[in-house]
Parts: C-alpha cells; sequence; structure tokens
C-alpha cells in the first residue's frame, strides 16, 4: 500500500504578495525606488544545471518561478508601481526547457502592474529611474550592484540633456528582512506543512535504521518523504552521521556504515513552497539506548524542553541560550565530563569544548533565514509570527581523558518553534524525542 499523502496547504496568493510590495515601499523615503533581481540557471557541469531555484527575497515580493527576472519597485508612479522584467517568449527555446510565462503572463498570473520582456529591460530601466532620488538594492548582491552603477552611468551621460540619475544607493536588505521575519498566517500553513513533511521523514529513517545500512540509504528515506509529498526536496544538504560522525557539526558525506550499538544523527528538512523544515534527531540504530547515551541523551532533552518552555513573547534568543549553556554545564559537571563550578566553567567558555554552536537561528524561506539577532545593540525580543529553531546539542571528543563510555557520542534536538500570542507552537511535534517513545517506535519495524 502506498504512504498517505498529505493535503497541500493554500499556496500564498497574489493579494499577499502586493501587499506585502505596498508595506515595503510605504517605509521608503519619497522619491525613491527598489532593484531586485531574481535568480539565474547555475551550471553544475558542462551544458546542465542545477535544479532552479528562485531567490528568496525575489520570492516573497513576487511569487515569480522563473529565472533571469527583475522586480521594479516605484512608489507613487501613476502606470503602476510594481514592474517585472523578465524572459521573453521563445517558441523554440520553450520546446526544450518548458512554457516561459513571458509578460501577458507575469501580470496575469502573479498580478504586477507591468510587465516587459528582457529585451526591453535597458531601454525601459532608464526612464523608470530617471528623477528617482534613491535607489534602494541589496548591496551584498554584485549583480544588483553592477546593474545599478550601469544604469546611474548612463544616465549620468545625459544630464544635458535633463536627465536625473539617482543620487545614492542604499541597502534594502534590513527593511525587506525584517518584514520577512514575521510571517502571515499563510506563511505559518506552508511552515507547519514544510514541518509535518520533514516530521515523517524522520519517523520513516527511525523505522528504517539497522545495523548494517549505509548513512545514505537513511538518507534516501528522509528524502523520498520530501518528494513524496510535493516538496522540492531538501531544504538543505541532509546530515546523517553515524557514530563519531555526529560530531562533525554540518557532515554531509553521509557514506559511513551504521554500527551497532552506536547512535546515528540525522538533521534534515524538506522544502515546500520554498519554506524550509529544519529537524534534528538522535537515536540508536538497533532501537535501544545503551546506559552513557541515555544519559547524555536525557541532558540534552530536558535542556531542549525547557528551552522550547522559554519561547514567548517578549522573550530573546539569547536569554534561551544563557538557559541552555548553563543547563548543559550543569549537566556536563554531573556526568564528570567537567568539573568545577557551573559558573566558573561558563565563564572560562570550558563548556564548549562540547558545545560549539548557538541555540537558535531564524526560520523561513530559508532555513538560516534573514533577520536580525538585534536592535540597537540590545537582543532582539520574540514577537508572534516570528519562527526560530530551538537546538542545543553535545558532541563529545573521542580524547583520552574522556571517560571510554561517552567518547565519540554526537547529540542534538531540534525543532521548530513559532512565536505565538500566548506563548509557542512547536511545529515539529510529529517526530518523537523522548527516549519510550523512540524506542517503542523503532520497536514496530
Amino acid at each position: 500500500m502506498l504512504p498517505e499523502i498529505l493535503p497541500r496547504p493554500a499556496p500564498i496568493g497574489n493579494d499577499e504578495y502586493r501587499a506585502r510590495r505596498q508595506a515595503l515601499m510605504a517605509s521608503l523615503p519619497a522619491g525613491s525606488a527598489v532593484l531586485l533581481p531574481g535568480a539565474a540557471l547555475v551550471t553544475r557541469s558542462r551544458d546542465s544545471e542545477f535544479p532552479f531555484r528562485q531567490d528568496s527575497d525575489f520570492h516573497y515580493l513576487t511569487g515569480f518561478p522563473e529565472p533571469d527576472a527583475l522586480l521594479v519597485l516605484l512608489p507613487g508612479r501613476a502606470e503602476g508601481e510594481s514592474v517585472l522584467f523578465c524572459q521573453d517568449r521563445d517558441p523554440a527555446l520553450e520546446a526544450w526547457t518548458g512554457i516561459r510565462l513571458g509578460a501577458e503572463g507575469a501580470v496575469r498570473e502573479h498580478g504586477v502592474d507591468q510587465a516587459f520582456g528582457n529585451a526591453e529591460r535597458d531601454e525601459r530601466l532608464e526612464a523608470l529611474l530617471d528623477g528617482r532620488r534613491a535607489l534602494y538594492l541589496l548591496l551584498a548582491n554584485n549583480e544588483a550592484l553592477v546593474l545599478a552603477d550601469e544604469l546611474r552611468g548612463r544616465l549620468a551621460g545625459r544630464v544635458r540633456r535633463g536627465a536625473r540619475p539617482p543620487e545614492a544607493f542604499a541597502d534594502i536588505a534590513p527593511l525587506l528582512h525584517a518584514q520577512r521575519q514575521v510571517k502571515s498566517e499563510a506563511e505559518l500553513a506552508l511552515m507547519r506543512h514544510a514541518a509535518e513533511v520533514s516530521a515523517r521523514a524522520h519517523v520513516r529513517a527511525m523505522q528504517a535504521a539497522r545495523p548494517g545500512l549505509a548513512e545514505y540509504q537513511l538518507q534516501a528515506e528522509l528524502e523520498h518523504e520530501f518528494r513524496w509529498q510535493g516538496g522540492s526536496g531538501p531544504a538543505y544538504a541532509s546530515i546523517v552521521g553515524g557514530g563519531a560522525n555526529a560530531c562533525v557539526l554540518h557532515y554531509i558525506e553521509n557514506a559511513a556504515r551504521l554500527r551497532d550499538g552506536d547512535l546515528v544523527l540525522i538533521d534534515a528538512g524538506g522544502e515546500f513552497d520554498l519554506y524550509a523544515g529544519d529537524i534534528t534527531r538522535t537515536f540508536p540504530i538497533n532501537g535501544r539506548f545503551d546506559g552513557a547515551q541515555r544519559s547524555l541523551y536525557e541532558l540534552v532533552l530536558g535542556v531542549q524542553e525547557r528551552a522550547v518552555d522559554a519561547v514567548r513573547p517578549g522573550a530573546t534568543l539569547a536569554e534561551i541560550h544563557d538557559l541552555v549553556v548553563y543547563g548543559l554545564t550543569e549537566g556536563l559537571i554531573g556526568l564528570g565530563l567537567l568539573e568545577g563550578e557551573v559558573q566558573a566553567r561558563i565563564e572560562d567558555d570550558s563548556y564548549r569544548r562540547f558545545y560549539l554552536h548557538s541555540t537558535s537561528h531564524w526560520l523561513g524561506l530559508d532555513v538560516h533565514d534573514v533577520g536580525t539577532y538585534r536592535r540597537d545593540g540590545e537582543p532582539l525580543p520574540l514577537e508572534p509570527g516570528m519562527v526560530l529553531t530551538i537546538e542545543p546539542g553535545l558532541y563529545v571528543p573521542a580524547d583520552d581523558d574522556i571517560p571510554e563510555a561517552f567518547r565519540g557520542i554526537g547529540i542534538r534536538i531540534e525543532d521548530d518553534v513559532a512565536v505565538t500570542a500566548t506563548g509557542h507552537e512547536v511545529l515539529s511535534a510529529g517526530v518523537p524525542k523522548r527516549v519510550a517513545e523512540i524506542e517503542a517506535l523503532m520497536a514496530r519495524k
């Protein structure tokens, strides 16, 4: 019997994309314009390309799915404030690579005010930006900078004929990324789905695991579920690390054999309508935790659950991280992996031998999503609609001064958490993380 297919959430509609553009333009000074390129195809080898994925910022403002597009926002322009340039229709090329929307299709399907083919881009851009005082773009995007410089240069060459080139370039990233940081209800629905699909994939990997399989075979189970449920695939390179490979934070070789008696750490999430899931679970390959594994796992789990409980409006990621560091350090001392007083081991960074990373990151269209972590030098308070991960871990080196039972054990537990008006919602609750639940699930193979 084929696996269940989950119902798809509604896609984000043109009204929301339009509202996003309007909100961004409302935050700009008078006389400004925005120039935002989409993504291009990237060569994989010779004449084949990687699967196309739209630039996240461009997608957020348009939903337009084709490469080599450009969005121009022109607040107050009577003929239309949003102008899209896109690939021209070309029946000969479309027979090879698929139907293009073209300018008419872009207006019809994606609700921009005007659209033109790329063949008209250079000529029309000069007219559109003539007289705009400030040009907002992503200053970290080299393509945008080159295009903006070229346009300003061409307009500067026509000053004697009345042209008025932009006086300054400004970074749109702080405004756009602050807007992206708080998710709408439609975005949260997509993220719930991405997390649910990701959770099912982790359950599937747990049930498939057994000694003698290769790490990549569990990866195949995960990524089959992502695609089966209509996702585009993994949101990032899947991590499947058995034994000591779990101590390599970004281990992606996934080539080793899974050994009886070891744990395996899986950090993987599916992408759905460009929104990312991001879940980590660690479990015994043979289905049963041994004594040292259980002790270390219960330590990480207890700290992770307290950190999740701390997510609420007004809390900060810095506070949550401090809670995690204190709890892990206290537990490491209790297990004999550190010695002395908790605060002393925090202040001298001794704990960082075992815990090397932060506790959280933003989640959304990017797995490490955009948005600041501080405002005016202070940690940013959480607010409803923000989505983050909670992912403490411990990674014990196989050094001679470490008790033998703990050597080479790596454990991370990660959930996707949305901030709500009254607290939080764990989007990834569909995959177990308590010892008894994991062992019971794996016993039902």
